[in-house]
């Protein structure tokens, strides 16, 4: 295997999971700041299906996502499988889609999942917003480093989006670091 050649497709695959490893090996750490509180119950099969993601501080592999969009689905054995599907750099630019694996946490009302993109490692997915109709959530994380905005619909009106900030403000966040994702064509 030539992994000096430009264009190899090996050195583009070691790339990737160099990339994938480092990103999961990030999700793990202790907290200073005190836990950020779960949403009592999530009913999952309501839970399932399409989020857009509205706005986010985001992971490095969606720094530059449009159209981005999670999908689960609730596997026969209680996993969810996850699509997470974006395109890179512009409305048109090419599509990226990841199948990341969560892990509902027993005895957290369905609330807390580890979200594992590579094994054995699982990041921390904190389901700590959820508006009772399920048309938005908030996904966060204790380190306060990553934070989801997401809906059932590309588009929110700028008064929910604010109220969605200000929630995210409240458990801790910088909000100046969120990034609104763009959506558009697909």
């Amino acid at each position: 295997m030539n992994l000096s050649k430009p264009n190899s497709p090996y050195k583009h695959a070691v790339m990737v999971l160099t990339l994938i490893s480092c990103f999961s090996l990030s999700l793990f750490g202790c907290s200073k700041s005190p836990s950020i509180p779960l949403v009592k119950e999530v009913e999952l099969s309501r839970y399932m299906g399409d989020w857009y993601v509205i706005a986010a501080i985001p992971t490095f592999i969606e720094k530059t996502a449009f159209n981005a969009i999670e999908s689960y689905k609730l596997n026969d054995d209680g996993t969810i499988a996850t699509t997470f599907t974006f395109n890179e750099g512009e409305l048109t630019g090419p599509k990226k889609e990841y199948h990341p694996r969560g892990f509902v946490v027993p005895e957290t009302g369905n609330a807390l999942w580890g979200m594992q993109f590579i094994w054995p490692i699982k990041g921390e997915f904190r389901i700590a917003y959820l508006d009772p109709e399920y048309h938005y959530t908030i996904i966060a994380r204790n380190r306060r480093d990553y934070v989801w905005i997401m809906a059932r619909s590309p588009e929110i009106s700028d008064e929910k989006y604010g109220e969605l900030v200000k929630a995210v403000q409240e458990m801790g966040y910088d909000s100046t670091n969120l990034r609104r994702v763009p959506h558009g064509i697909k």
